[in-house]
This record gives structure tokens, C-alpha cells and sequence, in this order.
């Protein structure tokens, strides 16, 4: 009975006072601690803020976010087109091209792999076979070059906004309640 009373004694102390009392203290076995700025050294070293823990798909979330936002990209990729004509569609399209394309280009610098013209030759860079792929009846060792189908793209530069402290990048449009 009496470790409940001691029990109760040290929960409501804490709960009031924040600390536990000398005489809870010595109930308990224990010994209070030297205050700590008694025990810290008077001019302890600066510790430097951890980095934030950034995880790679970061940036790709925050992307898609900036797509959600300016152009609302996942609201058309995500609903049912079935019921809508094809000329609906088209012109949902061509506004959403539009904004799409004006998010990217406000947040990546693009350029092509290959400058060349679609549907001439066009020789393979020869430094990095990954930024080719060969299409079609491809032999076992790669070619030199071939019809060029597609210029493909390459980001030089990328400047998205930071992520704020706390901020959960994997909410990439948060949910909206109207209050009437």
C-alpha cells in the first residue's frame, strides 16, 4: 500500500511542481542530479544543427506537387475521363500542356541529348552508352549511330524551391475543406 501512496505522491508532484521532492527522492533511492549548468563546461563548443534527413524521392514529390498546384496534373490523371467526349478532352489537354510545360521550365533547365533532327542519321555519343537507347532490329554490340527517333532529354539544371522545416513532401496537394 505504501508504493502506491509513493506512487501517487511522485505522479502528482510531477504534475504540478515538475520535479520530484527530496523526500520522493530519498523514498525512491535515488540521489538528485547535479544541476546542469554546475556539470557543462563554461564555454561548451557549438554543436552544429543536424542536416535534415532528405530523402531522394523528395524531389520527385516535390515535382509532382508543383505539377498538382499550377496545372493540377494528378486531378486529370486521376479522374475518369470515360464520360467525356474526345473534343472535352482535347481541350483539357491543351490547357493543361500549356501549364505543365510552363511549371517545368520555371524549375528545370532541359536540353537535348542529341541536337539533331528527328528522322536522320545521327551518331551515338560515344563518352556514356546509358544516355542512348537503340530501337528496332539492334545488333549485339551497339552501332555507331542510326535514325535519330527521339532527341530525349537531359536536365542541366534544377532549382526547386526548398522544403520547408516540417514539411511532408509526400503530401503532394493537401485536402481542402470548404467552411460555409
Amino acid at each position: 500500500m505504501s508504493r502506491i501512496l509513493l506512487a501517487f505522491r511522485a505522479f502528482f508532484a510531477i504534475l504540478f511542481q515538475g520535479r520530484l521532492s527530496e523526500s520522493i527522492l530519498s523514498s525512491l533511492g535515488l540521489s538528485k542530479r547535479a544541476p546542469a549548468a554546475a556539470a557543462a563546461p563554461k564555454n561548451p563548443a557549438p554543436t552544429p544543427a543536424p542536416a535534415p534527413a532528405v530523402k531522394t524521392s523528395d524531389g520527385a514529390l516535390q515535382m509532382l506537387a508543383i505539377l498538382q498546384r499550377d496545372a493540377r496534373l494528378l486531378d486529370f490523371l486521376m479522374e475518369d475521363l470515360t464520360s467525356y467526349t474526345d473534343d472535352q478532352v482535347g481541350g483539357a489537354v491543351r490547357e493543361l500542356h500549356d501549364q505543365c510545360r510552363d511549371s517545368v521550365g520555371r524549375y528545370v533547365t532541359l536540353q537535348p541529348v542529341i541536337d539533331g533532327v528527328e528522322g536522320t542519321f545521327a551518331q551515338a555519343p560515344s563518352k556514356d552508352p546509358n544516355v542512348v537507347k537503340f530501337v528496332g532490329n539492334v545488333p549485339a554490340s551497339p552501332p555507331a549511330g542510326g535514325t535519330l527517333r527521339h532527341k530525349g532529354w537531359r536536365a542541366v539544371k534544377v532549382d526547386l524551391p526548398k522544403l520547408t522545416a516540417g514539411q511532408d513532401a509526400a503530401v503532394l496537394a493537401p485536402a481542402e475543406i470548404e467552411i460555409e
